[in-house]
């Protein structure tokens, strides 16, 4: 069954699914700053628009465009900057 969220005063929402293999959402969010934190392993993949993204090991953001992907470690956090409004899938573990 699905699972809808909603963060940052509705900024920010997904839909969750569990697939045969792993969980996963697919969401999308307005323009603005996010902080996110993790709990497992996470693989972010731009469907639209672009990201500006600072993992907690970087000393800089990396620009993310339409159809690339990013990992995240297990327990961290990210930063993500948003210049217009995109669409991401996220799967996990």
């Amino acid at each position: 069954m699905f699972e809808t969220n909603e963060y940052f005063d509705g900024k920010v929402k997904s839909i969750a699914f569990t697939g045969q293999s792993r969980s996963a959402t697919v969401g999308v969010m307005a323009a603005g700053e996010y902080v996110f934190n993790t709990t497992e392993k996470e693989k972010m993949t731009v469907v639209s628009g672009e990201m500006s993204i600072k993992l907690s090991a970087d000393n800089a953001p990396t620009k993310y465009l339409a159809g690339q992907s990013f990992e995240v470690a297990a327990n961290s956090a990210f930063d993500v900057s948003i210049a217009s409004d995109c669409a991401y899938l996220c799967e996990y573990g």
